[in-house]
């Protein structure tokens, strides 16, 4: 209740404080970034999106709340078509503020259901793109697996809480509950849900993947050899993935990677990405029948994650493929 105070009455009065004050900042940054020479106006850009998700996360905080009011809070279907409006505005406002929009490869991948989803995570805003594709063009049921520390977002803490989300606490010194809470957490999906969790465990980088490589070095020089070709991805964490698994013994996998997020992953890194124009957020999705995955409830953990890794190593050479296509292409843009 603490952290929903602070949390909710901070968001209000920023976004009341960021609109009524628009007319002295806007000026300004618009003259800052011109000095700097940055035509494409990032910092401005960034502050009109940062005015759009403050409306939007109050937006979908008040429709909670009134949904509560009227003995709504456990209305599934209201929840998700609030998940669903949330994630379209918040896509559209990113694209018209600073340039960033979403091409999807493969859709029909993730239909029918149910499926798991096995993501590459490089920034925050891929889990805003993965909502968007599975709730607003694919018309899916997502549940996430989401770290703790998210639910300093009052939409996640309210709405996310009420659909059936897992928020994991990855500092626990017992993991047992945790697994057991991913593996409940997809038991008897229906056709029309997707079971979402990104293996990495975190947003990718080049110090987090050699320190990640160096750890399992020590522990498993076999895990090692496999992986040490990885060049963009993380090494992937296997056992909540085959905790979902034993969950739902019949979900085909879906897995989703992208590209157009790296380097996101920091205030900085935003802001340059933001200065040229972009070329649209590749995302791709795949689909492996059960029948092919390792059936880890009879079967040793050893060939379901040799079966990940060897899953994980293809996503990393497509990404590596599709990034200098990309990169190839904001070339001849500039030419």
């Amino acid at each position: 209740m603490k952290r929903r105070l602070v949390s909710i009455s901070g968001l209000m009065i920023g976004a009341v404080l960021l609109t009524t004050t628009i007319i002295f900042w806007l000026p300004l940054v618009l003259v800052f970034d011109a000095c700097r020479l940055k035509w494409r106006f990032p910092l401005a850009r960034l502050l009109l999106f940062a005015v759009c998700w403050a409306w939007l996360e109050t937006a979908g905080v008040l429709c909670s709340v009134l949904y509560w009011l009227t003995g709504q809070s456990k209305n599934l279907p209201k929840h998700y078509a609030l998940q669903r409006w949330w994630a379209d505005r918040l896509l559209r406002a990113l694209n018209a503020t600073c340039g960033f929009s979403v091409e999807v490869e493969n859709i029909d991948a993730l239909q029918p259901g149910p499926v798991l989803m096995f993501a590459r995570h490089a920034s925050l805003a891929d889990s805003l793109a993965s909502a968007y594709v599975i709730t607003t063009l694919a018309r899916m049921n997502p549940r996430y697996v989401l770290k703790r520390e998210l639910l300093a977002d009052p939409c996640l803490d309210v709405v996310g809480q009420r659909l059936p989300n897992h928020f994991l606490d990855r500092h626990a010194t017992d993991s047992t509950p945790e697994l057991q809470a991913l593996e409940a957490l997809v038991t008897n999906i229906d056709a029309s849900t997707v079971g979402i969790i990104f293996p990495e465990g975190t947003r990718a980088n080049d110090k987090k993947r050699t320190r990640a490589l160096e750890k399992i070095a020590l522990i498993d020089a076999d895990r090692a050899d496999r992986l040490h070709e990885m060049k963009h991805l993380l090494p992937p964490r296997p056992a909540g993935t085959a905790a979902m698994l034993r969950g739902c013994p019949n979900a085909d996998v879906v897995f989703a990677w992208h590209v157009g997020f790296e380097g996101l992953d920091t205030f900085g890194g935003v802001l340059r990405a933001i200065s040229s124009r972009m070329p649209p957020i590749r995302f791709h999705l795949r689909r492996v029948e059960r029948s092919a995955i390792p059936n880890n409830s009879q079967i040793d953990t050893d060939e379901l994650t040799r079966w990940l890794d060897g899953e994980w190593m293809r996503m990393d050479r497509e990404v590596d493929e599709a990034l200098i296509a990309r990169n190839e292409m904001r070339r001849n843009h500039r030419g």
